[in-house]
């Protein structure tokens, strides 16, 4: 097992940038974090408010012992495993930069694929597309399709209202408040009559089992209610998929993540028998078949 680093050495050392960043990457490798010398880099970076390139560029430049004290913070947090983004409080996704908090699952690169696909979905002849996006979380993939989609309103839905709350911060900090509506609501329930041209959804799809199993980021700081989807990872989709039709325009489209593989073989079979055309998949970035899309004939 890999002895235990201290980065309060750093705390009365004046220590350099070359010399910090060194002293954090050792002491988060130890802690069992693997990108241990990226996640360093952007916790300098963010505590001398530089961007993470810019640290190369002045490698000797020394530590004030406030910032060193405010990295040696952070890198505590990271060292207990606490998500990067719930450190640095905010995470990128696609085009934007998201607002991040425990309350709300942080976004992840694949979850960008399944927003491009729902923007492709989108017919480029509708110049004002309504679309809904069930289970918003921070609200990532309601404020890219707006932001990408100008003309496009989003109907957010979140059953969380602490999440809820952080997905209204993003669209209303987005400048986007014209064009994503937040609703706290379980699925389509608060809907009452509206149909849209386009269903997206990353929901619950982890079995409840696995998620223990998990890393520490994932098990211990991700909000369960974002993750579990029952002992199959299927219920919260079944009635997704059960319930979309009724949900969407003729000729309106569904997509959603799952769990990958053998997943989503079986959402294949869900959208068959909920009378879905036009189903198809696509691969994430590991190359694991992980969305599904279909239309509503």
């Amino acid at each position: 097992m890999t002895p235990a680093v201290d980065p309060d050495a750093l705390l009365d050392s004046r220590p350099s940038v070359s010399a910090a960043l060194a002293a954090g990457a050792d002491a988060l490798r130890a802690a069992g974090v693997d990108a241990a010398t990226v996640d360093a880099e952007w916790l300098l970076a963010s505590v001398l408010r530089m961007p993470r390139g810019a640290l190369r560029v002045e490698p000797g430049r020394t530590l004030e012992p406030t910032e060193a004290g405010r990295y040696v913070a952070r890198l505590r947090r990271r060292m207990n495993r606490e998500p990067l983004q719930h450190v640095l409080g905010t995470a990128p996704f696609r085009h934007i930069t998201l607002r991040v908090a425990p309350d709300a699952l942080v976004p992840r690169p694949e979850t960008e694929l399944l927003a491009e696909w729902a923007l492709e979905l989108l017919p480029p002849t509708l110049t004002s597309p309504l679309v809904i996006d069930l289970g918003t979380g921070t609200g990532c993939i309601a404020c890219a399709i707006a932001w990408e989609r100008p003309g496009a309103k989003v109907v957010a839905l979140e059953a969380s209202s602490r999440a809820a709350a952080i997905a209204r911060d993003n669209v209303a900090a987005l400048g986007l408040s014209g064009h994503v509506t937040v609703e706290v609501s379980d699925l389509f329930a608060t809907l009452g009559s509206i149909r849209a041209d386009l269903v997206v959804s990353n929901p619950p799809y982890l079995p409840t089992a696995l998620i223990p199993t998990l890393s520490p980021e994932v098990s211990r700081h991700d909000p369960w209610i974002a993750m579990d989807g029952g002992p199959d990872g299927l219920s919260v989709i079944r009635r997704i998929v059960a319930d979309a039709p009724a949900r969407l325009v003729s000729g309106g489209a569904v997509v959603l993540e799952t769990g990958g593989d053998a997943q989503v073989r079986e959402v294949l079979t869900l959208m068959q028998a909920a009378g879905f055309t036009e189903r198809c998949t696509r691969r994430d970035l590991a190359g694991v078949e992980r969305f599904v899309a279909g239309r509503r004939p």
